[in-house]
């Protein structure tokens, strides 16, 4: 990152991050396929999606004028090259290392420099002649313990309620021959939604766990409350009841989503869908189900879009009509 043009660096990051953990997820494949034994590779996309954040954020910050970048891109820029206690810190830090979320790089800075806490009114200290700002750092000790508690009943309902409903049983005879289409859409429904709480246990922990260090604090809300959303990575509420595939989106894995829309998205000219489909692909891995949900995820996307702005030309069109009547 330090030896290379700024103006082209990211792209060699990027692919050089992608291509080693490729190999990584060639390897477990080749040798423990379809098996959930944690390994390295789970941290290891995680510290892919940190140096190749980090790179396009120094690219931005230090070739790219401010009114050519967008909000988010001017937000996470880094206008110095970060030194390597700063790079491993950052790469490397505990709260997040084992299974994320992300976080940025100018996050994260901000967090270890103490930026962005609140101000109260500061005291003068005679001794040295100055004001001493007095900074209140919120207490996340609430939010910790229902994060927590969140994240321990999604464990509790995936252990006991799984063995009832195993994936593996869609693949029986009996299954799919001797059952109505109306039992197996509810089997379905249930036994992929206890396979989300696995994750929902996972990112709500992470979750919790970063809080209670003093990540994750983002400002404010209107009524004076402090907000410790900034790296959330799921919002199982939204998620599960989800009136649109956007909806649903937006709910899920929302680390990486910001990251595909940091790299892929905000960057690309033409077909922005089908290339950031197309690296989320790429960055879970070779598993072909992989291929098909992001294609199909692709797909639907498309439908969502053209039947949204459709029903929108007609509902628009038939109220306007009735105002004029009127």
């Amino acid at each position: 990152m330090r030896v290379l043009d700024p103006h082209h660096m990211q792209r060699v990051v990027l692919a050089v991050a992608l291509i080693y953990l490729s190999c990584i997820h060639f390897h477990r494949q080749l040798y423990d396929y379809g098996s959930y034994t944690l390994d390295i590779t789970g941290p290891l996309m995680v510290i892919t999606q940190k140096v190749t954040s980090l790179a396009y954020s120094v690219h931005d910050g230090l070739t790219r004028k401010e009114d050519e970048l967008t909000p988010s891109q001017r937000h996470h820029a880094v206008h110095k090259m970060p030194t390597a206690l700063e790079y491993f810190s950052y790469v490397f830090h505990f709260q997040a290392l084992m299974a994320g979320p992300i976080i940025f790089y100018r996050d994260y800075i901000d967090f270890i420099h103490g930026r962005g806490q609140k101000l109260l009114k500061g005291t003068y200290d005679e001794q040295i002649g100055q004001v001493n700002e007095i900074v209140l750092e919120p207490s996340p000790r609430l939010v910790v313990i229902k994060k927590v508690v969140a994240s321990l009943l999604c464990a509790l309902i995936f252990v006991t309620m799984l063995p009832s409903y195993p994936m593996q049983k869609i693949k029986d005879d009996d299954f799919l021959y001797n059952t109505s289409m109306l039992y197996k859409y509810w089997y379905l429904m249930i036994a992929t939604m206890l396979i989300r709480f696995k994750y929902y246990h996972a990112w709500l922990f992470a979750d919790a766990i970063c809080n209670n260090s003093g990540l994750g604090f983002n400002g404010y809300n209107e009524d004076g409350t402090a907000r410790w959303d900034l790296i959330s990575n799921v919002d199982a509420f939204k998620f599960e009841t989800a009136l649109s595939l956007r909806d649903s989106i937006e709910a899920w894995n929302k680390g990486t989503n910001r990251w595909l829309r940091m790299i892929v998205y905000e960057r690309v000219e033409r077909y922005k869908t089908v290339f950031t489909y197309a690296l989320s692909a790429l960055w879970h891995g070779f598993y072909p189900g992989y291929y098909l949900t992001f294609a199909g995820g692709a797909f639907f996307t498309f439908a969502s879009r053209a039947v949204g702005s459709s029903t929108h030309k007609t509902v628009f069109s038939y109220l306007k009509d009735k105002e004029s009547i009127l």
